[in-house]
């Protein structure tokens, strides 16, 4: 089946989450909620997905303003965002980007994560796989 992106369902959805830049932590808890609500929401729309992947890039780049200023946002970083919201274990991501030791170097940020892995994980989170590249 083949979904087409509908541009007025998609700004529905934006005046309903009132998606912007987060602010403060209260702002935080409000855009987590929603993530974890479309997170755990079986066939999600290709409306749905966007918007799901627009908060995680807000809700990282707070945290990456608020929590750990200076550091720049990496790749590693949004897949240790992406398992925790997901409550996924370094184990569960062994059949998607390679043996338990690789995911180990990838999540600790000393392998870089490749193409192939980054596609894998895309489908696997339901997110570009440009997050991770």
């Amino acid at each position: 089946m083949t979904f087409t992106f509908n541009s007025d369902k998609y700004r529905d959805l934006l005046a309903q989450y009132q998606s912007k830049l987060i602010r403060n932590a209260e702002e935080n808890e409000k855009a987590l909620a929603i993530v974890e609500e479309l997170m755990h929401r079986p066939n999600r729309s290709p409306e749905e997905d966007e918007l799901y992947e627009l908060l995680i890039i807000l809700i990282e780049k707070f945290v990456q303003k608020y929590y750990s200023p200076g550091k720049v946002s990496q790749p590693d970083s949004i897949l240790s965002f992406l398992m925790d919201q997901r409550d996924i274990k370094e184990s569960d991501l062994v059949g998607i980007i390679g043996s338990l030791a690789v995911v180990s170097e990838v999540i600790n940020g000393q392998l870089e994560i490749s193409k192939a892995q980054a596609k894998a994980l895309g489908e696997f989170f339901r997110v570009d796989s440009g997050l991770f590249i």
